[in-house]
């Protein structure tokens, strides 16, 4: 069977606004615009451009409610660098059970949906890769 994903779909009071912070987060370019709905896609000619896929932001009329169940999980090279940074951009820490001694950092975007920020990989797991 052929199947890939093409997308994953955020909805957001404010689509806009949800999809600056996640182009200024991952350096993705948008490449499809409207009132109701924004797409964002990796850099043209990266090794991601048309393998991973895309980040859809969908207007709807009410806010988020719970704990998402689905979320993205990011692995920079530096976690703490990271973290600061996507705190910068409008993501705050969020606890979701997660407990004091586990490797990630768990967040919210500007709307509030959980995002991980993994810890950087060690050279031996990048050489597995």
């Amino acid at each position: 069977m052929a199947l890939r994903i093409q997308c994953i779909c955020i909805d957001s009071t404010d689509p806009a606004r949800l999809a600056a912070f996640w182009q200024s987060a991952l350096g993705w370019r948008r490449t499809y615009e409207r009132d109701h709905e924004v797409v964002l896609e990796p850099p043209a000619g990266s090794a991601a451009d048309g393998v991973s896929p895309d980040l859809l932001f969908l207007r709807v009329p009410e806010t988020k409610a719970g704990k998402n169940r689905l979320h993205l999980e990011l692995r920079p090279a530096d976690q703490a660098a990271e973290v600061a940074r996507l705190e910068e951009l409008g993501a705050r820490r969020v606890d979701v059970g997660q407990g004091d001694d586990v490797s990630w950092v768990v967040m919210g975007d500007p709307d509030g949906n959980e995002f991980c920020v993994l810890r950087a990989l060690r050279p031996d797991e990048l050489a597995e890769g």
